[in-house]
């Protein structure tokens, strides 16, 4: 594991490896749940410094539901436009907060959690859910690790 907040080759070739392990991983599969499910462990064990990782899934138009994930109980649904996840998935952005506390609307599943990036999952145009990652420490998130998450949801996304 490294730590992400450093900008360094290991930092990329470390994404990169988890990008790979994760196409392997999910090759054959179309289990959505399964898919996910493993998705989080994988991304749970790779990175330093997080207490939630997961997945919110569109279930309803314009709502998400709780899927699979990694940490303590979390909040089930999430209307579009509200909190990170819901931005994140409205706008079909990936969103990166340093501090929760100074995010407008921000919903608080876990109250160690201070930083915090989403990735929304995107098919055909569609969100089709988000991957969203929490840490107690803020400004965990980089540019980097923005640029390699997503580059995961778009494997994860051909494996869906």
């Amino acid at each position: 594991m490294f730590q992400s907040s450093t900008y360094s080759d290991n930092q990329e070739k470390a994404y990169t490896l988890l990008n790979k392990q994760l196409d392997a991983l999910l090759e054959g599969e179309t289990d959505q749940v399964a898919n996910l499910a493993n998705a989080s462990a994988l991304l749970n064990q790779f990175l330093n410094d997080v207490n939630w990782v997961g997945f919110y899934v569109t279930k309803e138009e314009q709502k998400l539901i709780l899927g699979p994930f990694q940490g303590m109980p979390a909040c089930v649904h999430i209307d579009f436009g509200k909190g990170v996840c819901g931005t994140a998935a409205a706008k079909q952005e990936t969103i990166r907060v340093a501090d929760v506390h100074q995010f407008p609307g921000h919903i608080a599943c876990d109250a160690a959690s201070r930083s915090e990036i989403v990735v929304p999952l995107i098919k055909d145009g569609k969100t089709i859910g988000v991957l969203d990652i929490d840490s107690p420490s803020l400004e965990r998130f980089n540019e980097e690790d923005e640029k390699y998450l997503q580059q995961f949801a778009e494997i994860l996304v051909k494996h869906l």
